[in-house]
């Protein structure tokens, strides 16, 4: 195989998706950023069957019930990944045997997809790998060891997919719980099967989003997305893009605008980082 340089131009140019995931507490209304997507170009993939909130909204949509229709889902958008053998998930075999299966479905006039959820796909997952065999010893006894280390291959792989599409935008949304480790210190963790996924899924996407409700002293509290992973709540977050304030309005589109524009300076973004009510060390 010869390589071949990319200029800076070249890279400039080539299409460029936004990748990411949005996380909130159940009820804040993460379904609902649906409405701030355009309905002609957005693809909603529904795994939740959740989609009361956004009934009337005009876009198409795609289901899914299994762990294996998730895998096809994403082969199937992500295209093949040559670094794959035949018998792999996401190889040249399994792409070629998914487009044969879909029945020349059409994708091309999507630019974003909408996932809902992450928590339900692992939870899919999950059932999917304790029928397999690595999930029992070998005298035939479960073995939730191997479950779970299956589960995290899976999903990890399966959110790689999803990073991989070009030029087009794939947000993906879980449930966020508050929860309590042994010194009753109170944290905020993303509603995902197995620890690995979660652990791993900051340094897989783009952009991780807390969607939570913001309670002022002297004010009302509103909604919005924590976009930057120096917060001072403790909420999981990153920014890559470097375009993101702290606290940004809860708009997937304005958002995804707002990642296309120009970077901010370093030291402006750092200025945003440091909490003000925190002294710096």
């Amino acid at each position: 195989m010869a390589f071949k340089i990319t200029t800076a131009t070249e890279r400039m140019e080539r299409p460029r998706g936004k990748k990411g995931v949005i996380v909130g507490p159940s009820g804040i209304g993460k379904t609902s950023l649906l409405w701030t997507l355009d309905p002609a170009t957005t693809l909603f993939v529904n795994l939740e069957a959740g989609d009361l909130s956004v009934q009337g909204w005009t876009g198409d949509s795609i289901e899914g019930r299994t762990w294996d229709e998730c895998r096809n889902l994403a082969c199937l958008i992500g295209g093949p990944n040559p670094a794959l053998r035949p018998d792999q998930p996401y190889s040249q075999a399994h792409y070629d045997f998914v487009v044969s299966d879909s029945g020349g479905i059409d994708l091309s006039k999507y630019k974003t997809l909408f996932v809902d959820s992450i928590t339900v796909a692992s939870r899919l997952c999950f059932q999917w790998a304790k029928g397999q065999p690595q999930a029992f010893t070998e005298k035939g006894k479960p073995d939730t060891r191997g479950a779970y280390g299956l589960l995290g291959q899976e999903v990890i792989g399966w959110l790689t997919q999803w990073q991989h599409t070009p030029g087009l935008n794939v947000w993906l949304v879980g449930i966020l719980d508050k929860k309590v480790d042994d010194y009753k210190v109170p944290y905020w963790s993303m509603q995902i099967e197995g620890s690995k996924a979660g652990l791993e899924i900051p340094g897989i996407v783009d952009q991780l989003i807390s969607m939570v409700e913001m309670r002022p002293i002297d004010g009302p509290p509103y909604r919005a997305f924590v976009c930057h992973t120096m917060n001072e709540w403790g909420y999981p977050a990153k920014d890559r893009s470097g375009r993101l304030d702290l606290i940004e309005e809860p708009h997937l589109g304005k958002l995804m605008a707002k990642i296309d524009g120009p970077a901010q300076p370093a030291a402006e973004r750092l200025t945003h980082t440091i909490p003000t009510n925190t002294p710096a060390t």
